[in-house]
Order: C-alpha cells, then sequence, then structure tokens
C-alpha cells in the first residue's frame, strides 16, 4: 500500500520528493496509520462484540485518520513549516478519505485471504488445527474454553493453561465446527470442559473442570441456553 501511494502521489502529498523518500513518508503513515486502526478496532470488538464490521471498519478508519494527521502535523513542523490550526480539520477530511479506503480494502483482502486459508483442506479439523498453535504438552489434552486477554488468548486445558498470541474473533472462527460456544466477549468454553453450572448474584456461572468459573454474559445467554449449557 505505502509502494502503491508513493507512486500515485494523492493530493501532490509528498511535492517533489523522490520516490524513496516518498515511499519512506508513506510507510511511516500506513504504519501509523494501520496499528492505530487495529487497536482501535479490537477495542470497539471487545465493547461490542455483536457489532456490524461497518460500525468496526469506521472506528478504525476515524482513529486511523486522527493518528496520522497527527503525524503529518509534526513532521510538516519538523521539517517544512507548521501548518495553522485552521487547516487542520480540512486536512483531516482529506486524511480520513484514504484511511477508508484502506481500512475497506484491508478488511477485504483479510477476508480473501481468511477464505483461501480455510478453503485450503477442506477436511482439515477447526480443533484440531487450533491445538497445534499450542506447545507440544498441550496438543493432545482436551481443550476446555479460551479467554481473551488484551490481544493474547489463555488456553484452559486439561493438561494445564498456556498463552497464545491471537484474537478471540480468529479463535472462534477457527473452532466453528468444534463442540462448544462462546458464552461472553472474552470467552469461549468447549462442552467437554464444563464440569458444573450455578447462578451468583443474579448471574449465571459455568464452572470448568479445573475450577475456573466462567461468565455468561446476558447477550449470550440465550445461546448458551439453547445449547444446554445453562437453565
Amino acid at each position: 500500500m505505502s509502494a502503491f501511494l508513493a507512486f500515485i502521489n494523492p493530493y501532490n502529498a509528498t511535492g517533489q520528493l523522490s520516490y524513496p523518500f516518498a515511499l519512506l513518508y508513506w510507510f511511516g503513515m500506513v504504519l501509523f496509520g494501520s496499528t492505530s486502526a487495529n487497536f482501535a478496532m479490537d477495542l470497539y470488538e471487545k465493547a461490542f462484540s455483536n457489532g456490524h464490521v461497518i460500525g468496526r471498519l469506521a472506528v478504525g478508519a476515524i482513529v486511523s485518520a486522527l493518528v496520522v494527521t497527527g503525524f503529518i502535523v509534526a513532521v510538516e513542523a519538523a521539517y517544512i513549516t507548521a501548518i495553522p490550526m485552521r487547516y487542520w480539520p480540512q486536512l483531516y477530511a482529506l486524511v480520513l478519505v484514504i484511511a477508508l479506503a484502506l481500512t475497506v480494502i484491508g478488511y477485504f483482502i483479510d477476508q480473501t485471504y481468511a477464505g483461501s486459508a480455510d478453503s485450503a483442506d477442506p477436511t482439515a479439523d477447526g480443533l484440531t488445527a487450533f491445538m497445534q498453535r499450542l506447545p507440544i504438552k498441550y496438543r493432545t489434552a482436551t481443550l476446555h474454553a479460551i479467554s481473551s486477554e488484551d490481544h493474547y488468548l489463555r488456553v484452559h486445558t486439561s493438561a494445564g493453561e498456556e498463552m497464545i498470541l491471537m484474537r478471540l474473533a480468529d479463535a472462534v472462527r477457527e473452532l466453528g465446527s468444534a463442540s462448544g460456544l462462546q458464552v461472553h466477549r472474552s470467552w469461549w468454553v468447549a462442552k467437554a470442559g464444563i464440569a458444573d453450572k450455578k447462578r451468583e448474584n443474579g448471574r449465571s456461572l459455568l464452572i470448568l473442570k479445573s475450577g475456573t468459573q466462567v461468565p455468561v454474559s446476558r447477550s449470550y445467554r440465550a445461546r448458551a441456553k439453547d445449547a444446554g449449557l445453562i437453565n
């Protein structure tokens, strides 16, 4: 994306800079923009687990445009001349157009990649594939649950717990064929990992075989009830 933007030079942003320097400039903006967009979209996904993808992309683009606008203002002030504050809203609007386009393009690239990866082996078992992400000692264990902690997942198994770098949404998608259910924005549980259930202060809780208590949120309560996990 940086190479393409450096080539087309939208809004004549890099002026007469040679291509290598223009590439470096756009690389910085894409790096800051994509990192901030991913961070914002992860927060949105945690806050609104059932949120629409359009909302997620919009939040990513808006935050990304803010960060990139700040990046441009800082670079211009340091190396050329300060941009007057009255022009910042106009600059933000121009950046937002590019941020929206790149966010949407990135989303479709991600979906295409995920689709090709999923179709590479139609007989692949999602649970087996997921367990292969763990160290060898856990791969033959029984999966009890997974819980989200920032950008990591805590994987609860019959052999203990292990942390891996993965988003909960991606793990749930990979475990689609496994016998389990997402019961909270931060929890997915396997039916084989549940030892008991209880109500406490009006909340439904699932007790894993390890003794860990898993909350069932109101937004997932109906699905958990239909699956027979709670009463």
